[in-house]
């Protein structure tokens, strides 16, 4: 599946990925790439894919790497409490956040100089799983955004599916066989330049999150061969968890199916709704 060959050093940390990790995905998946060569070749820029499952990270990397460039990523910071796990991520230059807190800022600038360093970054803008009850992408955060104007980078969008039935959204054992399709497919790059010298103001932010947002969402929608909700899942407004397993905690329903997250009640119903 190699489209373009690698001209960084790997390290360790990948070289071990790709000898262990690479074959075990290949070996249950069947990979559908199509767009790749769209990710710039060298230079900074930041790659944006809706989310999906844990195992998306892994989609990713195999994906990037088979195009040439090794991906770093935003990683929840619980991710590095395990000493192992911390060394080995570290090692492939990933970057802690811990979301909703105050110290997310030093994941962003983190980000930005990597970036201007020339680094491929991969940010999935939800900030966690979709909590979109037909795993639609769903309202996106403001960090992929404030890299991109902050950097003037590239922003590539990439809409994935299949990954959530290799292992379902916040599931722990995965359906290794069959092997499962993984489509992966890529955009052109989402315009932003009218924004990157105005004011980092609220509004500005959410305009470029949503031209992000709004190019993933038609690349899924290619893929899926369906068109999405007229308006993006909120997990605020439908009272949805915004981090962490939505079928666990204060949030959650017993009497819910944990398999379809709660209706926003904000949300345009669409006919599969009113079946």
């Amino acid at each position: 599946m190699r489209v373009r060959k690698l001209q960084e050093k790997r390290g360790w940390a990948f070289t071990l990925g790709a000898i262990i990790l690479r074959p075990t995905f290949l070996l249950t998946t069947k990979p559908h790439w199509v767009g790749g060569l769209k990710i710039p070749e060298t230079g900074g820029c930041v790659l944006v894919i809706n989310h999906l499952s844990y195992v998306d990270p892994l989609t990713a990397a195999v994906f990037t790497h088979d195009h040439g460039r090794l991906p770093r990523y935003l990683a929840k910071s619980g991710l590095f409490e395990n000493k192992a796990l911390a060394r080995f991520m570290r090692a492939a230059g990933q970057i802690p956040v811990e979301r909703l807190s105050r110290s997310a800022a030093g994941a962003y600038d983190a980000a930005v100089a990597a970036v201007r360093a020339g680094e491929c970054i991969v940010v999935y803008p939800e900030g966690t799983i979709t909590r979109d009850p037909d795993l639609w992408p769903m309202k996106g955060k403001t960090g992929a955004a404030r890299i991109a104007l902050e950097t003037g980078c590239p922003v590539i969008p990439i809409g994935q599916w299949g990954a959530q039935d290799l292992l379902a959204p916040y599931a722990t054992k995965p359906d290794l066989f069959p092997r499962k399709r993984i489509d992966i497919r890529v955009g052109d790059p989402v315009d932003l330049s009218d924004l990157v010298d105005q004011p980092r103001t609220a509004a500005v932010l959410a305009e470029a999150t949503d031209r992000i947002m709004a190019a993933i969402t038609a690349i899924v929608e290619e893929i899926r061969g369906q068109s999405a909700p007229a308006e993006r899942f909120d997990p605020r407004r439908s009272g949805v968890a915004e981090i962490g397993n939505p079928h666990t905690g204060p949030h959650h329903d017993p009497h819910q199916d944990p398999h379809q997250p709660h209706q926003d009640p904000h949300r345009p119903r669409t006919q599969k709704d009113s079946a």
